[in-house]
């Protein structure tokens, strides 16, 4: 198959592009600032000769803000699909975020009019939402040590490696289209502030853990576990201990 993996060269997208490349199908990976299929979703530029001949998509494109996710995620989106509709693309996988719908964080919005888009338009799709990273909990918890505090909500997360999650994405972009969501999450439910203490014992940093209350309809829509799936259809099997004792090279206590 010829796939083209739009953010191609994110964290993800990259490790999804090597998934199916390592499987024998032939890889396109779209980005900005790639170098053979350079694309733009805010303008649609690049997206006909990138897509041609393409039989799967997948969109694991991203914002670094909230303000430019709607243009690059919505609008984007849009302009994606319908240069597969004109390329004759079988399916679209759009790779999306577990609770993006109950959590009222700005960027989940966009992420959940995002689905609304996929769903609207007339090529076949799989919507693959997964729980957050072991790599995002571990990048939040470093550039917080900066200031030598962690603000922890007694929020349950279900963090799951990058790399399992891209199987899961590549195993999807595979079959044919589902016209419905597929959940992958990690293997355990875990409370905040205990991968907190996880992440500065392991890590070695000395940093204080302050608790942090979340009032009103997103506090309780988080603390309710808006961001777990208890019967996803695929489950990670590494933890965030087990990550990240060999991300850091250390052995867990």
């Amino acid at each position: 198959m010829r796939i083209a993996v739009v953010g191609g060269t994110g964290t993800l997208g990259r490790q999804v592009a090597e998934e199916l490349g390592r499987r024998g199908h032939e890889v396109r990976a779209l980005s900005r600032g790639a170098r053979e299929f350079p694309i733009d979703l805010r303008t649609g530029e690049g997206l006909p000769e990138a897509l041609e001949g393409c039989d799967a998509v997948v969109d694991a494109s991203n914002a670094s803000s909230a303000t430019r996710a709607a243009e690059t995620l919505v609008e984007g989106s849009k302009r994606l699909l319908t240069a597969e509709r004109t390329a004759g693309v079988r399916h679209h996988v759009c790779v999306s975020i577990v609770g993006c719908d109950q959590a009222g964080l700005a960027y989940y919005r966009v992420k959940t009019e995002q689905e609304r888009v996929v769903e609207q338009e007339p090529v076949p799709w799989t919507i693959v939402r997964a729980t957050q990273f072991h790599e995002l909990v571990d990048a939040l918890f470093t550039t917080a040590a900066r200031w030598r505090v962690i603000p922890v909500p007694r929020v349950p997360l279900q963090t799951v490696r990058s790399a399992e999650a891209a199987r899961a994405v590549a195993d999807i972009a595979e079959g044919t289209a589902l016209r419905e969501r597929v959940q992958v999450a990690g293997p355990e439910i875990t409370e905040l502030p205990e991968l907190a203490r996880s992440w500065r014992s392991i890590t070695g940093r000395r940093v204080l853990l302050l608790p942090l209350p979340l009032p009103g309809r997103l506090g309780r829509a988080l603390r309710r576990g808006a961001l777990t799936a208890e019967q996803p259809d695929t489950h990670g099997s590494t933890t965030f201990g087990t990550w990240l004792a060999a991300a850091h090279g250390r052995s867990r206590k």
